[in-house]
Protein backbone atom coordinates (compact mmCIF):
# COMPACT_ATOMS: atom_id res chain seq x y z
CA UNK A 1 0.00 0.00 0.00
CA UNK A 2 1.49 3.27 -1.10
CA UNK A 3 2.42 5.50 2.00
CA UNK A 4 -0.63 8.58 1.61
CA UNK A 5 0.89 11.92 3.69
CA UNK A 6 -1.10 14.58 3.18
CA UNK A 7 1.62 16.40 1.12
CA UNK A 8 1.72 13.78 -1.41
CA UNK A 9 -2.02 14.93 -2.15
CA UNK A 10 -2.88 18.23 -0.76
CA UNK A 11 -0.64 19.74 -3.92
CA UNK A 12 -3.45 17.88 -6.34
CA UNK A 13 -6.17 18.17 -3.73
CA UNK A 14 -5.95 22.16 -3.86
CA UNK A 15 -5.24 22.47 -7.41
CA UNK A 16 -9.30 20.29 -7.68
CA UNK A 17 -10.30 22.67 -4.89
CA UNK A 18 -9.34 26.10 -6.63
CA UNK A 19 -10.59 24.49 -10.37
CA UNK A 20 -13.73 23.47 -8.71
CA UNK A 21 -14.63 25.22 -5.47
CA UNK A 22 -18.12 26.73 -5.71
CA UNK A 23 -18.09 31.02 -5.32
CA UNK A 24 -19.72 31.57 -2.07
CA UNK A 25 -20.01 34.75 0.13
CA UNK A 26 -18.36 33.63 3.37
CA UNK A 27 -15.31 32.47 0.96
CA UNK A 28 -15.14 36.28 -0.04
CA UNK A 29 -14.16 37.30 3.33
CA UNK A 30 -11.18 36.98 6.21
CA UNK A 31 -14.04 38.50 8.83
CA UNK A 32 -14.06 35.74 11.94
CA UNK A 33 -17.36 36.77 12.68
CA UNK A 34 -18.83 36.22 9.18
CA UNK A 35 -17.09 32.93 9.10
CA UNK A 36 -18.39 31.94 12.34
CA UNK A 37 -22.18 32.78 11.37
CA UNK A 38 -21.66 31.09 8.10
CA UNK A 39 -20.30 27.61 9.62
CA UNK A 40 -23.41 27.81 12.17
CA UNK A 41 -25.94 27.92 9.48
CA UNK A 42 -24.29 25.33 7.68
CA UNK A 43 -24.67 22.98 10.27
CA UNK A 44 -28.94 23.59 10.45
CA UNK A 45 -29.62 23.65 6.43
CA UNK A 46 -28.16 23.17 3.05
CA UNK A 47 -25.24 25.29 1.73
CA UNK A 48 -28.18 26.70 -1.09
CA UNK A 49 -30.65 27.19 1.49
CA UNK A 50 -27.59 29.05 3.89
CA UNK A 51 -26.46 31.92 1.04
CA UNK A 52 -29.63 34.17 1.43
CA UNK A 53 -29.79 33.91 5.04
CA UNK A 54 -26.40 34.76 5.27
CA UNK A 55 -26.59 37.80 2.96
CA UNK A 56 -29.43 38.62 5.09
CA UNK A 57 -27.63 38.40 8.08
CA UNK A 58 -24.61 39.99 6.70
CA UNK A 59 -26.23 43.13 5.49
CA UNK A 60 -28.35 43.47 9.14
CA UNK A 61 -25.70 42.82 11.17
CA UNK A 62 -22.30 43.27 9.94
CA UNK A 63 -20.40 42.53 13.01
CA UNK A 64 -20.65 41.53 16.42
CA UNK A 65 -21.20 44.76 18.11
CA UNK A 66 -24.81 45.08 15.70
CA UNK A 67 -26.09 41.70 17.23
CA UNK A 68 -25.04 42.76 20.99
CA UNK A 69 -27.04 46.00 20.50
CA UNK A 70 -29.98 43.86 19.35
CA UNK A 71 -32.96 42.54 20.67
CA UNK A 72 -33.68 38.68 20.25
CA UNK A 73 -36.78 38.84 18.55
CA UNK A 74 -34.65 41.65 15.77
CA UNK A 75 -32.39 38.89 16.09
CA UNK A 76 -34.44 35.30 15.75
CA UNK A 77 -36.91 37.83 13.12
CA UNK A 78 -33.69 37.37 10.72
CA UNK A 79 -32.30 33.92 11.72
CA UNK A 80 -35.57 32.18 10.95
Amino acid sequence: MPNLSYKSFAPDLLGWFKKNARTLPWRDTNDPYLIWISEVMLQQTIVSSVIPYFEKWKKKFPTIEKVAKASLTQILRVWQ
